[in-house]
């Protein structure tokens, strides 16, 4: 049959929306039908967000001994992450979405093909830097003597809350914002150190968790050892589809239909996850085409423009070991990693 196909999604029953009857079918003549187009779910993105914080302060208020303390807290993670988030949106990121996982803290999620080392660095950098100012400006108050409190917490460990949880959010221990750091700017990903620090930060993250009598940390730990297993899995995708002749070197929008449907199929055949799905033809969208997708996305190639010079990498650290070495600089009592009761 030669097909034809409506513009936009495929809805309802695909035998009988694609096909043209009576008509011979020929190589030339066959048309595949649209890829997959996800509709805007803006919304449903902030009703999402709007559900973790919810999730997270209900077994945060379990969790916290005072419910004061657990809003500082949240007030804190959220500046945070609308540090991140603001400068994604100036970098003009796509999807944007902030969300919390109860009791580890939240992140901004976002999509965006060519990924820049400097922007990359000024995201990871407008997260935990913001804070710390905040808490510079509310311990240098808090030492004039005068009587400000937040939530009736005293200024002074108001502004030691704000240093201490962005800081340590900028240790160089991936997936922390320092680590990201170092990954991104320093050591480039795809090299192998990049791959040996992930194992280490792995190894850490194991150690931390067993001795800080935490086990719910040892989730960090198990999802980069999924991911790490997952990227193995889709590189070996990734080399069939190539040697299929498909071009992976693209974005979504200008990946051809025909090559979509090409990688579902291969898709279907080499990733467990995606086995009950029918491969095409027929061409139907199945209940997991948006997680197809997602999966074909993340094989398309992400380009890392790398314009940082060795005079801007120093700048860069320079400013991260300026934050890190905050506490002494402002020649705080190092007692107070005792004095949280948290």
């Amino acid at each position: 049959l030669y097909m034809t196909y409506p513009e936009g999604p495929m809805a309802g029953n695909t035998n009988e929306n694609l096909s043209q009857e009576n008509q011979p079918v020929t190589e030339a003549t066959f048309v595949y039908p649209p890829k997959y187009v996800k509709k805007e779910q803006t919304a449903n993105i902030w009703l999402r967000s709007l559900a973790s914080l919810a999730a997270y302060l209900i077994l945060g208020y379990y969790i916290f001994p005072s419910y004061k303390i657990l809003l500082l807290i949240t007030a804190i993670v959220m500046i945070h992450e609308l540090g991140h988030f603001i400068a994604m949106k100036f970098y003009r990121y796509n999807e944007l979405g902030i969300f919390f996982i109860p009791l580890l803290g939240a992140y901004v999620s976002g999509s965006k093909r060519e990924v820049s080392q400097m922007q990359s660095a000024v995201i990871l950098l407008a997260g935990p830097l913001p804070g710390i100012v905040i808490g510079t400006i509310m311990y240098l108050l808090a030492q004039t003597g005068q009587g400000y409190n937040f939530l009736d917490i005293g200024l002074e460990r108001t502004g030691l809350l704000f240093i201490i949880l962005n800081l340590i959010n900028l240790f160089p221990v991936y997936p922390l914002d320092g680590g990201q750091l170092l990954n991104r700017v320093f050591l480039e990903e795809e090299s192998i150190w990049s791959k040996v620090f992930v194992f280490l930060s792995i190894g850490f993250l194991c150690w931390f968790a067993w001795k800080s009598n935490f086990p719910v940390l040892f989730v960090f730990p198990a999802l980069m050892l999924l991911r790490l297993f997952g990227e193995t899995k889709i590189s070996s995708i990734e080399k069939r589809i190539e040697d299929e002749g498909i071009h992976l070197d693209l974005d979504y929008e200008h990946l051809p239909d025909e090559d979509y449907w090409k990688i579902r199929n291969i898709l279907i055949q080499e990733h467990p996850s995606f086995k009950d799905v029918a491969p095409a033809p027929p061409f139907e969208y199945s209940h997991k085409e948006e997680k197809i997708m997602t999966t074909i996305q993340s094989l398309l190639h992400r380009h890392l423009i790398q314009d940082v010079s060795v005079a801007g990498k120093l700048l860069i650290f320079l400013i991260w070991a300026a934050a890190i070495a905050s506490p002494w600089l402002l020649n705080m009592d190092m007692s107070f990693f005792r004095r949280f009761g948290l």
